[in-house]
């Protein structure tokens, strides 16, 4: 993979893509910084490096054409602040963009608007990555929760321009090598969420790798189910069942750890709820969260592992009463001894939640793009830069 190093940015604009994809108040200021500051260090190195000007460019949500609700212009004076320099706007029309940078004095910081307002970008339009690289003299990717996407700001523009990995995704590269090639056993997966569609082929990658797959959330419903359980009115996928009954099945099996009692009630509004053995699961009743015998079950292996990697919450934590295993198995994260990974925007929020980010060795910024390297599947926007992942 070709790194920032290797590059020459002295008198050149550089086009850096970004993951500032944040979230945004009522009042129109950024309520969560994370993906910001883990841009700075590139965007320092580039500011000392010479570069004659940053065209930073992102996307933010899923817009159908141009949105304002999902402008970046409320990332400007969080990211200026931040940067310790002022921060700019560019015009949306990229040929008037082009002749601002090219008048811009040195070390001058821009940024492009939402790459999603641009028709092309999805589709990763050969023209609109030619417009993207007008811009600058130099490309550096350092967008990590993007390079699944072969889009025109991704991956199109890499193939214009001299191009690199910027420090965050070779941060994140480095942690998922680890936990894939390298880890320190015994080596423990967590995966929670919803769907078993979302981490089947991320099981079936791991399996091979690991000593212990824990698997919670809702997820775990369908291989309950496919254990011929009752699981009453809790969120399954019955199209997934052969699939958890063929995991169950299969090669590597042994290393599959399900829960053994969960949390239930009525519905997710209930105050009512109760710890009940997965054989006895009421019909009635749904399943929201881990019960205590399984947390206690979980957090023993993961507190016992030398590499651990953590994936999707195992319960609905978003509220209190549904909140107990997550929260127990980031204290256990915290508490694991060897080299932890957590990845995916509910368990990061979790994780934040419970107060034990700062005691997690690698946050990943890059939750679809994680779970697909996890997968080992070739990213796009990594393949453009000379790595093969899989």
């Amino acid at each position: 993979m070709r790194l920032i190093e290797t590059l020459e940015y002295h008198g050149r604009a550089v086009f850096v893509r970004v993951d500032f994809n944040v979230t945004v108040g009522d009042d129109g200021s950024v309520t969560n910084d994370t993906r910001i500051r883990a841009a700075l260090p590139t965007l320092r190195y580039l500011l000392d490096a010479g570069a004659s000007a940053l065209v930073l460019a992102s996307h933010r949500g899923r817009p159908k054409g141009f949105d304002p609700a999902l402008s970046l212009g409320p990332v400007v004076e969080r990211l200026a602040m931040l940067l310790e320099c002022p921060v700019s706007v560019l015009p949306f029309d990229l040929a008037e963009a082009r002749r601002v940078v090219g008048a811009a004095g040195s070390g001058t910081v821009f940024l492009l608007e939402n790459t999603r307002f641009y028709p092309g970008e999805e589709a990763n339009d050969p023209t609109l990555a030619s417009s993207f690289a007008s811009l600058a003299d130099v490309f550096v990717e350092d967008a990590f929760g993007s390079v699944h996407r072969a889009h025109a700001s991704t991956e199109g523009i890499a193939h214009i321009l001299p191009a690199a990995a910027g420090l965050l995704v070779q941060r994140e590269v480095r942690a998922l090598e680890r936990v894939l090639e390298r880890p320190e056993r015994p080596f423990t997966a967590v995966l929670g969420g919803a769907k078993v569609s979302d981490k089947a082929r991320v099981i079936q990658n791991l399996l091979p790798r690991v000593d212990r797959l824990l698997i919670g959330g809702a997820m775990a419903n369908t291989f309950l189910l496919a254990q011929g359980l009752e699981v009453g009115k809790s969120l399954v996928e019955p199209d997934r069942v052969e699939l958890a009954g063929s995991l169950l099945g299969g090669d590597g099996s042994e290393k599959l750890v399900l829960p053994i009692d969960v949390v239930v009630a009525d519905s997710l509004d209930s105050t009512d709820v109760a710890s009940v053995p997965v054989k006895a699961i009421p019909a009635s009743s749904a399943v929201y969260d881990i019960g205590p015998e399984t947390t206690r079950l979980f957090a023993s292996e993961i507190v016992g592992s030398h590499t651990v990697v953590w994936n999707g919450p195992v319960g609905v934590f978003e509220r209190e009463v549904f909140a107990p295993g997550t929260y127990a198995l980031a204290e256990a994260v915290a508490q694991c001894p060897g080299y932890t990974v957590v990845g995916g925007g509910e368990s990061i929020t979790a994780l934040g939640r419970s107060g034990f980010s700062d005691r997690v060795d690698h946050i990943s910024t890059g939750g679809g793009a994680s779970l697909e390297f996890l997968e080992g599947r070739a990213l796009p926007g990594l393949a453009v830069l000379g790595y093969a992942n899989a």
